[in-house]
């Protein structure tokens, strides 16, 4: 049976689409806007049916033109924190959403897809509740309008709907995101070209290098999100972290280490990272006062409710896999 991912050259997309043929699925449609055509480097591993552009799809599901269709994968939207053009970012991010979901509702096809943790913004509080959403930015709104559209159609949806409110998410394939990509893939380029990397100063009260998020593997994303596709039951918003909130300083020092390793030189503590010159702090910069999460934690009550028992990885675990495939990919 047919399987669609959107945004299926970007960097989630990707990986879910490598994670369904390592499961035996390569009946999988790909869709996606190669406008940015170096994301097809993404997908040259991953065996799919068909590709199509993101205009032609939807006019064509809505008609059925792909028959029965198992499950719709949307992670394709404007993911950019700092589009400021707000008619390009609901366009993209919420009417063509809500037209898909749509169109699955119609068809009884399972629609799983991409919300994020930008919806809770400023808040501290990281719970699948109305009362902690409080969007900083309108990528974030977009993201969280879309939810509220979503929690209005559970109650009487007849097939599986499932949000994923991703927390920073680092891993394989994401280079073309440039300045968005992750901090693990930026600290691995800029040791490599420097021999150092720079990490942001005392701020708000955290010491330097302090700031907390709460990374997550996206070898841990494609887990969760196959998990649903096999329990077309549940539905529902999830928050998709660790759990597991933990500094900068420990990517910093996860990348150090794992590069020194292999160059065959021996593993170094924070502080002889510093004192070496291999960790640097610099002022935290004007523009990001008043707007910076200085702490992210995801609450995965809901997600372990549901079922999801698999362990996550650490930073420490996650990252070192991740820039050994650097190496091995190189960079």
């Amino acid at each position: 049976m047919t399987i669609i991912v959107t945004g299926a050259a970007g960097f989630i997309g990707s990986n879910l689409v490598k994670g369904l043929n390592e499961r035996g699925e390569d009946n999988v449609v790909a869709v996606d806007n190669l406008t940015r055509a170096d994301k097809f480097h993404n997908l040259v591993d991953c065996e799919i049916r068909d590709y199509l552009d993101k205009s032609e799809f939807i006019e064509r599901f809505k008609r059925g033109e792909f028959g029965k269709v198992r499950a719709v994968f949307h992670e394709g939207a404007c993911s950019d924190t700092m589009e400021t053009d707000g008619r390009y970012m609901m366009e993209n991010n919420f009417r063509y959403t809500q037209a898909l979901m749509d169109a699955c509702l119609e068809q009884g096809t399972q629609f799983l897809y991409a919300s994020s943790a930008a919806t809770y913004g400023a808040s501290q509080v990281f719970k699948e509740e109305r009362q902690y959403e409080k969007p900083l930015n309108v990528y974030g709104y977009s993201k969280f309008l879309f939810d509220q559209v979503v929690r209005r159609k559970l109650p009487c949806a007849l097939s599986q709907i499932v949000g994923f409110r991703y927390f920073n998410v680092y891993g394989p394939r994401e280079a073309h995101k440039g300045r968005m990509a992750s901090v693990a893939f930026h600290n691995f380029n800029q040791f490599r070209a420097d021999g150092t990397v720079k990490l942001f100063g005392e701020y708000g009260g955290y010491a330097p290098g302090g700031h907390t998020r709460d990374f997550v593997s996206v070898e841990d994303v494609v887990k969760v999100n196959l998990f649903f596709l096999e329990h077309p039951d549940k539905s529902g918003i999830f928050n998709l972290g660790t759990g597991r909130a933990q500094p900068f300083n420990d990517i910093a020092a996860t990348v150090v280490n794992t590069l020194r390793e292999a160059d065959g030189r021996p593993q170094l503590t924070l502080d002889e990272m510093v004192q070496e010159g291999l960790v640097e702090y610099i002022k935290f910069p004007d523009a990001l006062r008043g707007k910076y999460q200085c702490y992210t934690q995801s609450d995965v009550s809901r997600l372990r409710g549901a079922g999801y028992k698999d362990a996550f990885y650490t930073v420490e675990e996650g990252v070192s896999r991740y820039c050994r495939w650097l190496l091995q990919n190189k960079g």
